[in-house]
């Protein structure tokens, strides 16, 4: 369900699992497991997430998610937590090449990178659909979003569940760049490697986003979500 590609330096994560790469417990786990990885090994040059076919990640699997018994489902809103915090703990740099629509906890994903690089296309949705979705956040989504989205956004997108486009973002510096289809994943090993080439590019991430990361690696050693129970 995932992919990994070395392209001279730069690792690509390709989230594959047709047909709209959502997010099962087996991969949400085998995401949390890559990245873990990575923070010993990681590539100096960084690391590109993307999707397979025409979108990026549609968020949680709510069918498969709605199937799982209580334990499956706890096991999942913690594994998403801990997921994020792992991401986010990768020192080298990370690209998000947003090949097409990210809802929900793909928009996570998307938020978790520290460069974002989205098609230049109008019909591509961006969202945060949860509350339409009938599934809430689980409590690290919910911190990625409050530090990396604007409050009044934030607002918009959670609760009426709006979508928008890659260009309506890009003046709100959720979306950072925009490019082709087919050259987005390139486009992306590029903008990791120099962002990688800046000598103080770790350091400087531990300034900006090490206060994010120590709030997530808390939530994730608790081992509990304040809104546990709202899951079912």
């Amino acid at each position: 369900m995932i992919t990994i590609d070395d392209r001279t330096g730069v690792t690509v994560v390709s989230l594959a699992r047709p047909p709209v790469n959502a997010l099962d417990l087996s991969m949400i786990e085998e995401l949390e497991s890559i990245f873990a990885g990575f923070a010993g090994r990681a590539s100096p040059s960084g690391v590109v997430l993307t999707g397979t076919g025409s979108s990026f990640c549609a968020g949680v699997d709510t069918k498969a998610f709605m199937s799982y018994d209580r334990d499956a489902r706890r096991r999942m809103v913690l594994a998403i937590t801990r997921m994020t915090q792992s991401i986010l703990s990768l020192s080298s740099p990370l690209v998000a090449a947003v090949n097409g629509h990210a809802l929900g906890g793909g928009f996570v994903l998307m938020l978790c990178a520290d460069y974002r690089l989205a098609v230049d296309d109008n019909t591509v949705h961006l969202g945060l659909t949860e509350a339409r979705a009938g599934v809430p956040f689980p409590a690290g989504p919910v911190a990625v979003m409050k530090h990396e989205v604007p409050p009044g956004l934030l607002r918009q997108l959670t609760l009426s569940s709006r979508v928008m486009s890659p260009q309506d973002l890009v003046p709100h510096a959720v979306i950072d760049a925009l490019t082709s289809s087919k050259q987005i994943v390139e486009q992306a090993v590029a903008a990791a490697r120099d962002l990688a080439s800046q000598p103080a590019f770790a350091v400087v991430k531990r300034q900006v986003r090490g206060r994010l990361v120590a709030e997530l690696r808390s939530l994730a050693d608790a081992g509990s979500d304040p809104f546990l129970a709202s899951f079912g």
